[in-house]
């Protein structure tokens, strides 16, 4: 069985925000706008996303070829 994945996209610069935020980016696998990184959905991933949720979007699986 696999794990659930969620697949986020990086769409604003690290540039002027706390030192914890770009943390946050760099374990999400994040580094470059227009990266994206597929994860395990699990709550801890969950509230990385949201600390920064003004600087990352998640993307659907439709989208994911894009």
């Amino acid at each position: 069985m696999t794990a659930k994945t969620v697949t986020v996209e990086q769409t604003k610069s690290p540039i002027g925000r706390p030192a914890d935020q770009r943390s946050t980016l760099i374990g999400l696998k994040l580094n470059k706008i227009g990266r994206r990184a597929s994860l395990e959905d699990t709550p801890a991933v969950r509230g990385m996303i949201a600390k920064v949720a003004h600087l990352v979007r998640v993307v659907e699986d439709g989208e994911a070829g894009r």
